[in-house]
Order: C-alpha cells, then structure tokens, then sequence
C-alpha cells in the first residue's frame, strides 16, 4: 500500500497515547518505561529482507529495521534493561509475532542473554478461513488473506522463524503469518489481544456493515468468525479478546476503558507482568485475582458493556447496542429463542 511506503505524509510530531503514554491515568503500568515508537512504512508486515533493486523498484526491510533499531538501541541504555516488550497494532501486531524470537535470538548472539525479549500482538491474530464472498485478487482489499502473504512473500524476502518454517514444507511459509499457526512454535512469551470481531479481519472476508442490514447467511458467518477465533486462543496463556467490532486498541487513549469478566486490559497486562516475574516462564497458573486469559463468551458484536462505541455511518451520532444490532437486521423473537429467554428479558439484557 503506497500510504505506508513513504514518510511525507507522516505529521511532524505524533501525540503519544494509550500504551505509549507518559501519563499515569492513561497508562497505569508502564508510564515510565523508556519507549520507542518505530512507524511502519515497510507495507510488508514488518517481515521484509528485500533491498531496492533495478528490478523491482521497491525496498521491503520490515524485520532488518527492527533488527537495526534494536541494535542501535543498545548503545542508548537498552543494554542495561532487564526486559524488552516487542509491541504492535494490526500488521504491528502480526509484525511482534514474526520478529519477537528473531530479536531474542540477536540479543542473544550480540550478547546480551540476560535482556527477556516478551511480545504484545495487538489485533494481528488473523484467520486464513474462507471468505464471506470469494472476490478475485485485484487490490489488497479484495484479496483473500492468504492469497495476499502468498503474493507478498514474493515480493518481500521475508524472513520467517526457523521453527516455525520447519513446521510447513517449502513454499509453505505464508502459514507462518496466521497467528495460531505460529504461536506454538515461539520461544518468548506473548500476549495476545484480539477483538472477536475484527473490522480489518471482517474487511479482508468480504462483509460491509455499512449502509444495508446484512443478510441471516452474513449474520451467520460473523457469530461463526467469533466462535472460530474464541477456538484459536483457548490455548494462548495470555489473552484479551472482547465480544467488539474493533480494530485495533492499545495505543488508543480509551484503551483503559474496555473490560472482560471485569478486567481491564493494563491490568491483565500487569497480571502477566508479575506471573512473568515470579516464575521467568510462561505459566498457566494464574495469580490469585490477577487473571491474564480472558475471552469473552458472549455470541454477538457489542455484546459486551464496555465495547468502544459505534458510529452510524452517514449521521455520525453513536448507537446503542440494541440500535446497532437492529441496524444489522437481527431478530430479537429469533434469537431470544435460541438462547432460551423471553424477548423482552433478551432487549433488557442487551440494553444494560
């Protein structure tokens, strides 16, 4: 995407928030930790190793800037720190899950054992399932997501953790991009957080919810979608992934604000800071009130209370769940039979 290949749009300066933020109210836990924000102008999911050549015109180093960055970083203090946290949003998130044991394994041979490389994978979890509506591959929009890796890998040189390429035959890597796929085979430890129902996921799948109510097949194939990725991450450790029509949360200023079984995001992050601590392993056992794998189970979009909330498309003003799921053609008689309760008792439940 050429929007994300260059800097001359990019702001001269950018207001950090949510998880980059200096302010103890925004981000309780980590307010004073050194940062560093790395923009993405690679349009390679942070995986290239592909030089400009006569040829092809275009550079995608996605996985040797960071690699550069953090060797750089360490004559800047890096090498005196006891942890590392490798986090990113949407192709960032994707990005954290490909380079997190590549940049564990270069501190290691640059020398520097002693620095625990964690990651945090923000809406990147992504599924390689059959599309809504099967659409040619025209643009990056259109393309199912595993035909784009396919394309991309091609063009990009990328560079996959050796542990998880052993895992597929030759040509096989683009499987390696599909966060389920590659998590078994990662030595760091990695918290994940993924919205049920994720608008790039959904985009890239073919279903609008823009403008038209969306049919019962649509309707289905979206509730599918979220019992689908709820299956993915029952084995992840660390986990958040609310019941939301979202993308993307963690540099979002609102990020304090969502919620799941009455957690917050920073302090399940807290949660898994100190279980990392204590034992310097990815341990199941939880903290006594201190969770750090919660999913919702609720079935819908928005069904959670403390989803970020949804704007109509042409007015602009914000609805409520009920107004969204109404505006999404859902049907209060249909569905409060299926969970067995009385339509009114379902409305009440939705409304609060």
């Amino acid at each position: 995407m050429r929007r994300l290949m260059s800097s001359k749009a990019w702001p001269p300066a950018k207001t950090a928030s949510g998880i980059l933020s200096t302010q103890p109210e925004e981000n309780p836990h980590w307010w004073n930790a050194n940062m560093v924000f790395i923009p993405y102008c690679s349009s390679d999911v942070w995986s290239g190793a592909s030089p400009k050549t006569e040829k092809s015109g275009y550079a995608f180093m996605g996985s040797l800037i960071i690699q550069e960055v953090v060797k750089e970083l360490l004559g800047k203090g890096l090498d005196a720190a006891k942890v590392l946290l490798l986090a990113g949003s949407s192709a960032g998130g994707t990005g954290v899950l490909l380079n997190v044991d590549l940049v564990a394994d270069l501190l290691e041979e640059l020398g520097y054992p002693g620095i625990q490389v964690r990651g945090l994978s923000d809406s990147g979890w992504f599924l390689d399932n059959k599309q809504y509506r099967r659409t040619d591959c025209t643009d990056i929009i259109t393309c199912a997501p595993t035909e784009a890796i396919q394309r991309g890998i091609r063009y990009w040189s990328s560079m996959v953790p050796e542990r998880c390429k052993q895992q597929f035959k030759e040509g096989e890597e683009w499987n390696c991009f599909f966060g389920y796929k590659i998590y078994p085979t990662l030595r760091s430890p990695v918290f994940v957080v993924q919205w049920l129902f994720d608008e790039a996921q959904l985009t890239v799948d073919n279903v609008h919810l823009s403008g038209q109510p969306v049919q019962e097949s649509q309707w289905l194939y979206i509730q599918n979608l979220g019992r689908e990725l709820r299956n993915t991450l029952k084995d992840v450790g660390a986990s958040f992934a609310p019941a939301c029509l979202a993308h993307e949360v963690i540099t979002r200023s609102h990020w304090t604000e969502i919620q799941v079984r009455g957690t917050s995001l920073p302090r399940a992050l807290h949660c898994w800071d100190r279980r990392l601590q204590e034992t310097n392993k990815n341990s199941k056992v939880p903290l006594k009130g201190c969770p750090f794998h919660l999913m919702d189970s609720c079935p819908w979009p928005q069904c959670n209370p403390t989803c970020p909330s949804i704007r109509d498309h042409f007015t602009g003003q914000e609805m409520s769940v009920v107004q969204f799921l109404m505006h999404l053609g859902f049907d209060v008689q249909k569905m409060a039979s299926q969970q067995g309760m009385e339509p009114g008792k379902l409305l009440g439940v939705l409304s609060s």
